[in-house]
């Protein structure tokens, strides 16, 4: 199976690339045309969600990351 990778892009949508399938809630797949790039709205202010539409360019949404590592899951009990 091909890699996925999902890039946070500062000040922008999450990146998504490879080999993917993106489901809604209730498990009802996105037709996604063949692609295998897409780009996620991270601003909340995109008219075609999930799928960015560049409005976070206008809409004054910042977010500067820098990957950074996760503590280590708890236990289950």
């Amino acid at each position: 199976m091909a890699v996925t990778r999902i890039t946070v892009m500062n000040n922008g949508s999450l990146r998504v690339e490879g080999d993917f399938e993106i489901f809604d809630q209730e498990g009802r797949p996105f037709g996604l045309a063949g692609r295998q790039r897409v780009t996620l709205c991270r601003c909340g202010q995109s008219s075609n969600k999930p799928f960015c539409d560049g409005t976070h360019k206008t809409c004054g949404f910042q977010s500067q990351l820098i990957a950074f590592d996760l503590p280590a899951p708890k236990p289950a009990p």
